[in-house]
């Protein structure tokens, strides 16, 4: 069910953008916070929308300080909720209409979505908010797109993966890029996903806006340190889908060849099946859990390895690839999703099959054996990638001309396009 678009309002600055999230801040989420502040940078004004905080588990300062700038919507409770969804209805009763058709259409839970969708609707006219931006094209972006009927404005979102490409239908992914004043992939592979899921008529809404990182915390590459052991560095939440259970394994056999030392750093529901592996393979001399450290932490352990490795079995574009890179340090990286855009077989680093353990461990190995003179240049290779394709500002000033154009007079209508 097609929305239609209305004219967008804006602010003294250009058009106020409100940002929705589901969960935001988390510790995984440091890239929406750069995007964010690259954009008001830029002079934009920006509007944190969450349903929820995850405060508990923030450890880096900014993100501490991100959550105080959010507003959560949750926080609000039921029956403020009830009343906004109430004076939306009495406000525009055909707007509601179309969003209870569309919530029923998408289940039991989409009725829930209308009612922040309400709250955060009537925040928009309030603060001046000309158009609403989601991150995930999960239900982040189903509040978004009611949000942005009841309030009489566009929306637009960015996916990210692989949650999205694992049910597209059920997440509706058509309906809302067709909806939508435009929609970002994070990289070539998954626009290529989403493509799949419209018309060809509107691929050409369907943008690349890379995650980005901040130069300027990556000054020079800190030198490798002195080859004893192999020193591998694994970042991410201790979930299936990042391959640490094939990780392990692999590590054991390559360690037969090669002395080998990993550092994980994360967290996540599958610590305990982790320290099990580790146990069974032997690995506790040779395996360090740091649990989830702030972005100086992060870099400062990527500083003290010699390579990255991403074992993961699904992706979108992991920025760890590309903060390692940045720090001049080569990726062992499963080749899946966006990853071989970054990670060049030979020049910036190794790709292997996903799940593929042997050559998981052969790939180790051979790292092992590479001379500190090639690590230093394929280390280099990466980082003038990185720098060359995933500065925030640049992204950041891509996705600002799309607000622009989704928010200017050519927005009008049914079928307006960024």
């Amino acid at each position: 069910m097609s929305f239609g678009d209305r004219p967008a309002t804006g602010s003294a600055n250009g058009p106020a953008v409100g940002y929705v999230v589901n969960t935001y801040p988390r510790p995984s989420h440091s890239f929406i916070r750069r995007e964010i502040r690259a954009l008001e940078a830029a002079g934009w004004t920006i509007h944190r929308f969450a349903m929820r905080g995850d405060e508990a588990a923030l450890v880096d300062p900014d993100d501490i300080a991100e959550h105080a700038r959010t507003e959560h919507v949750l926080q609000a409770g039921t029956g403020r909720l009830g009343r906004d969804l109430a004076r939306a209805a009495a406000r525009d009763p055909a707007a509601a209409r179309a969003v209870m058709a569309a919530a029923r259409a998408g289940g039991a839970r989409h009725l829930a979505y209308v009612a922040e969708a309400a709250r955060v609707a009537e925040r928009v006219r309030a603060l001046g908010i000309g158009h609403l931006h989601a991150h995930f094209g999960t239900n982040s972006t189903d509040v978004a797109r009611y949000a942005a009927r009841l309030a009489g404005i566009g929306y637009s979102f960015t996916t990210h993966g692989p949650e999205e490409f694992d049910a597209p239908r059920a997440l509706r992914l058509g309906d809302k890029i067709a909806d939508a004043r435009f929609a970002v992939a994070i990289s070539h592979y998954g626009r290529s996903q989403l493509c799949r899921w419209v018309g060809h008529g509107h691929w050409d809404r369907i943008h690349v806006v890379h995650c980005g990182i901040e130069p300027a915390r990556f000054p020079a590459p800190p030198p490798l340190p002195a080859m004893g052991p192999l020193r591998l560095v694994a970042i991410g939440r201790f979930a299936e889908q990042k391959g640490h259970l094939a990780l392990l394994p692999a590590l054991a056999v390559a360690r037969r060849q090669a002395d080998i030392h990993l550092t994980l750093v994360g967290d996540g529901e599958m610590r305990p099946e982790i320290e099990g592996l580790i146990a069974a393979h032997g690995l506790g001399p040779h395996v360090t859990l740091t649990g989830w450290l702030d972005e100086a932490g992060v870099r400062g352990k990527l500083a003290e390895g010699h390579a990255l490795v991403l074992p993961s079995f699904a992706e979108g574009l992991p920025m760890v690839v590309m903060e390692a890179m940045a720090q001049g340090r080569p990726a062992l990286a499963t080749a899946i999703a966006g990853v071989p855009e970054l990670v060049i077989p030979g020049d910036t680093g190794w790709l292997v099959p996903a799940g593929d353990e042997g050559a998981l461990a052969e790939a180790m190995v051979a790292l092992a054996g590479t001379p500190v003179e090639r690590l230093i240049a394929m280390g280099l290779a990466g980082r003038a990638r990185v720098l060359a394709q995933h500065d925030v500002a640049a992204e950041a000033e891509k996705l600002g001309r799309l607000f622009s154009a989704a928010c200017g007079p050519a927005a009008r209508g049914p079928h307006a396009q960024a």
